[in-house]
């Protein structure tokens, strides 16, 4: 029952920011409005946002196509965020870039925060994601973890 009041605020969040950038109140925002409450957008990618994410091809979001764009740039933000933990942890995995996540470079990161573990430990930690059997985790497998 949380998830589905979680899920209902969530909505009812986008709405107020909708009302929030629809600035002449007609239920669209244009990309002028866009950029207008979003202040660091060009004009160029206030308008190659508004294009990305309208459905019916009028030009404008409506309320529906906002939530998609928002939600394109959380989806965004969060793997960024993944890809800077993935590259903590893989630093000095010993693989030439810092491109897979190996039981010495997690034991290492892991002791950082004050977890030790051994490298026998880490191994069977990586084994429950390793899809492909490598003995490391890549990105891909990383992400999957973390989901």
């Amino acid at each position: 029952m949380v998830a589905a009041g979680n899920a209902i605020d969530k909505h009812e969040q986008y709405k107020r920011v909708f009302a929030h950038f629809d600035e002449d109140g007609d239920g669209k925002i244009s990309g002028s409005e866009l950029r207008g409450r979003a202040g660091e957008l060009t004009e160029e990618e206030a308008e190659a946002a508004v294009g990305f994410s309208d459905s019916d091809g009028d030009g404008l979001l409506d309320l529906e196509d906002f939530v998609r764009l928002v939600e394109a740039g959380e989806e965004e933000e969060r793997v960024k965020d993944l890809k800077e933990a993935f590259k903590m942890y893989a630093a000095g995995a010993g693989d030439g870039g810092g491109v897979l996540i190996t039981p010495r470079s997690l034991k290492r990161m892991l002791s950082r925060l004050g977890m030790r573990r051994s490298a026998t430990e880490c191994g069977v930690m990586i084994a429950e994601f390793d899809l492909d059997g490598d003995g490391a985790l890549d990105f891909d497998e990383f992400k999957v973890m973390m989901s």
